[in-house]
């Protein structure tokens, strides 16, 4: 079993920035994907950014070149940098850890805000 515990969330302007941060604990693989998910009020959870453990990343559209995801393996912890921030990148904004054989754990989840 692994533990997420996210940090970093909060209310900013349009425009602005926050960095998220999720330190995990617990049983870690070596080979794992790490990602960052949200669910905006009425809509689905949907994946914002993935990192496997070699360090290739993956972004849905909406997020690219305003999100950088990064990981320190040596810290078990991921990271989120998210820039230029819009009113629609509202969500609580969960921490997710998938090891090789498929198995899911997520974090409690962090409310990220933004005013226009």
């Amino acid at each position: 079993q692994v533990q997420l515990v996210e940090s970093g969330g909060g209310l900013v302007q349009a425009g602005g920035s926050l960095r998220l941060s999720c330190a995990a604990s617990g049983s870690i693989f070596t080979s794992n994907t790490m990602g960052w998910y949200r669910q905006a009020p009425g809509k689905q959870r949907e994946l914002v950014a993935a990192i496997g453990s070699s360090g290739i990343t993956d972004y849905v559209d909406s997020v690219k070149g305003r999100f950088t995801i990064s990981r320190d393996n040596a810290k078990n912890t991921l990271y989120l940098q998210m820039d230029s921030l819009k009113p629609e990148d509202t969500a609580v904004y969960y921490c997710s850890y998938q090891d090789r054989y498929s198995r899911r754990s997520w974090g409690q989840g962090t409310q990220v805000t933004v005013s226009s």
